[in-house]
């Protein structure tokens, strides 16, 4: 499961990337540099909190929902932002704050599964 977590994470850096670069230089001003750098953000983070769990740094359950929230969420804004710029229109009414307050949530989330592996 943490594999899976950081290989998807990892392809969240990929994209990043080219969403900064797009953002850049392809359709400046439409949002691609927002999505590149919360892609660039969270992808680390969660590579982070999968490291942390195989530690015992944080607590498994919660520190792999936190991970898998912050995907969630990342991809919500993102795959909102880059919609937009390329078709648009949204993925859906309210999608990239949707994913916004689930990033909120896995960082809460996280330090709550810091906090129980102390226990």
């Amino acid at each position: 499961m943490l594999q899976i977590l950081i290989a998807i994470a990892a392809l969240f850096g990929c994209a990043g990337i080219v969403f900064a670069a797009a953002g850049a230089h392809a359709k400046p001003g439409t949002g691609l540099d927002s999505a590149g750098h919360m892609l660039l953000f969270h992808a680390p983070a969660v590579i982070a909190a999968c490291a942390g769990i195989a530690a015992g740094l944080i607590s498994r359950p919660v520190g792999a929902i936190a991970a898998i929230a912050l995907l969630i969420g990342v991809a919500l804004f993102a795959g909102d932002l880059a919609l937009r710029a390329y078709v648009g229109h949204r993925l859906f009414p309210m999608a990239a704050p949707t994913g916004g307050m689930v990033m909120i949530g896995g960082w809460a989330l996280l330090a709550v599964a810091a906090f129980l592996a102390m226990r």
